[in-house]
């Protein structure tokens, strides 16, 4: 599956890995708990102790739209019948808060959390609050997106890079890195989510400063950018064509030649990437449940459909790729900058005395404690 050259990068990759590795982390000491086996039950057993346990399971997730896994539910509840599973997203920054007052009043609703708030998973463990468990498939994760005490594993690789709509602009006037949005052609036409409003969004902005300096943010101000809370709202203003690009968003890795829009890499700087982390709770009202949900989420179904890179070695990249290590991406880098609250606090406040305060209310209008009642 790697080409010489693939491995080549991956071996001056290597170093940063093992520096950064898990052993590092709060609540992590050596010796400090015997090795936990991965899971040996298979999918359709572990779908039957999630039925003999009452066939229910919540989970919290990150992300921006509205009932954003309503597929995600559909195709778990269909890949195991008799088990229905609730996957509430919204913002990972209130859903981290969220979970924590619902720990401090023994009164935890969801079972599984997949967010995008290192900061948070890290107190969990040193705190006890999560279920040590290696699911099916643990053993083939890229060492560095993986707990080696099976309380954290990564499910999913996301990337943010450049966006274009291909009835607006084409490919080879498309802006691959950061200089080329500001582009006068493109003026208008470049649609944005606040910085201010999502860690991940500020991490792309930290880089660009640091590259190419406070000016460049002024003189993407000029360009007249549709600005937007929450990276699924850019994504559909993009798709329906409001506006023509954008860099904080997603999208397709491999392009649908019947969609909209197309995802491109730069040419030159680096792109934003990170391994999506999950968690069953050591609280949780259905840990049977938990368990089947990780497993399926880590499967060679879920991971090998070519849609994204994989969290698993084991599995091929998208059709003409390599793997993501391959490419200049930092996701260790973005881990550690989330852990660094004061470094982002400074950012995010510096960043705000340019673009101004942030408009409109959260997408997802999933609000409180208990949004969905207490049980």
């Amino acid at each position: 599956m790697f080409t010489r050259r693939t491995m080549a990068k991956f071996a001056a990759f290597a170093p940063l890995l093992a520096s950064n590795a898990y052993a590092a982390t709060p609540g992590r000491t050596a010796g400090s708990a015997p090795a936990l086996e991965v899971e040996r039950r298979s999918l359709d057993e572990l779908h039957k102790a999630a039925i003999a346990e009452g066939g229910k399971l919540v989970v919290y997730g990150g992300g921006d739209i509205p009932n954003g896994a309503a597929g995600m539910e559909q195709a778990f509840a269909k890949r195991f019948p008799g088990v229905t599973a609730r996957i509430l997203i919204d913002r990972s920054k209130y859903q981290g808060v969220r979970i924590d007052n619902q720990l401090e009043l023994d009164a935890l609703q969801c079972d599984v959390a997949h967010v995008l708030a290192w900061q948070y998973y890290d107190r969990w463990k040193a705190n006890g609050e999560l279920l040590a468990y290696k699911p099916l498939g643990w053993d083939a994760v890229y060492p560095d997106f993986k707990d080696p005490d099976g309380m954290i594993t990564s499910v999913a690789i996301y990337a943010f890079s450049s966006l274009i709509n291909k009835s607006k602009i084409a490919e080879n006037e498309a802006p691959f890195d950061a200089l080329d949005f500001l582009n006068p052609k493109l003026k208008g036409q470049i649609a944005l989510t606040y910085p201010q409003d999502d860690d991940s969004i500020l991490y792309q902005f930290e880089r660009i400063v640091a590259e190419h300096g406070w000016d460049y943010i002024e003189k993407l101000i000029e360009q007249d950018v549709i600005w937007n809370r929450g990276s699924g709202i850019t994504r559909r203003r993009v798709e329906n064509g409001e506006a023509a690009v954008s860099f904080t968003t997603s999208g397709p890795i491999v392009a649908n030649p019947k969609g909209p829009t197309q995802f491109l890499l730069p040419k030159t700087g680096s792109f934003l990437s990170w391994a999506h982390p999950g968690a069953i709770f050591r609280r949780a009202k259905h840990p049977a449940a938990a368990k089947l949900y990780m497993s399926w989420l880590l499967s060679e179904e879920n991971q090998g459909t070519k849609r994204s890179w994989s969290v698993r070695e084991d599995m091929p990249p998208p059709e003409g790729m390599e793997p993501i290590f391959a490419y200049k991406t930092y996701p260790i880098h973005f881990r550690e900058f989330l852990r660094d609250r004061a470094r982002i606090e400074t950012f995010r406040d510096q960043l705000e005395q340019y673009i101004g305060p942030m408009q409109g209310e959260n997408p997802t209008k999933v609000e409180g404690v208990f949004p969905e009642g207490r049980a």
